[in-house]
């Protein structure tokens, strides 16, 4: 983990109201996606994935205890995320291969999310995407794979979302030379 200073801290506190305001953004509109690891991935892409992983557990804890209690069940997939985002955009150099990137971020974390869907929360959780589980369950398919199917098009959605994001903020922040990315 980089040395902590200020900057760090700022920058973790900055990306953790990130996550707070869009998963309670999403949650309040019922969306299919989550948006509540756009400052995961962007801590993770700027310091690297031991910060992304800390973004991620302290947002999970912010959101679960004040607006969410199922946010504290899914810091598992925050911290994949962190990690995944930290070790494939940090000093990577490459924000061109956005929807490889975004895929890649978010495959482990849609593996864990949706067991914990399925077996913990029999697929109903306070996402919008919840609906869309029990659209799939209702078809005839089973519990898991209605889970998992849902789980794998709206973690991707959001992950590329977020990834996207992250590439625009940080390319204007190199071109103001506010940061360098290597």
């Amino acid at each position: 983990m980089k040395k902590t200073t200020t900057k760090v801290i700022s920058i973790v506190a900055l990306c953790v109201a990130l996550n707070y305001v869009g998963g309670n953004l999403a949650l309040l509109l019922k969306l299919p996606i989550y948006l509540d690891s756009i400052g995961t991935i962007f801590s993770a892409a700027l310091l690297g994935p031991w910060v992304g992983m800390l973004t991620g557990t302290l947002s999970g804890l912010l959101s679960g205890v004040t607006t969410d209690l199922f946010s504290l069940y899914y810091i598992p997939v925050q911290i994949l995320t962190g990690l995944m985002a930290g070790l494939i955009l940090h000093r990577a150099n490459k924000l061109r291969w956005l929807p490889l990137q975004s895929l890649a971020i978010s495959l482990p974390g849609t593996v864990v999310s949706s067991a914990i869907t399925a077996y913990l929360f029999h697929g109903i959780t306070s996402s919008g995407s919840s609906l869309l589980v029990q659209v799939l369950a209702g078809l005839g398919l089973s519990k898991f794979a209605s889970v998992l199917i849902i789980q794998v098009v709206t973690d991707y959605a959001d992950r590329l979302i977020s990834v996207g994001l992250v590439a625009a903020v940080i390319t204007v922040l190199i071109k103001r030379k506010v940061v360098t990315f290597k």
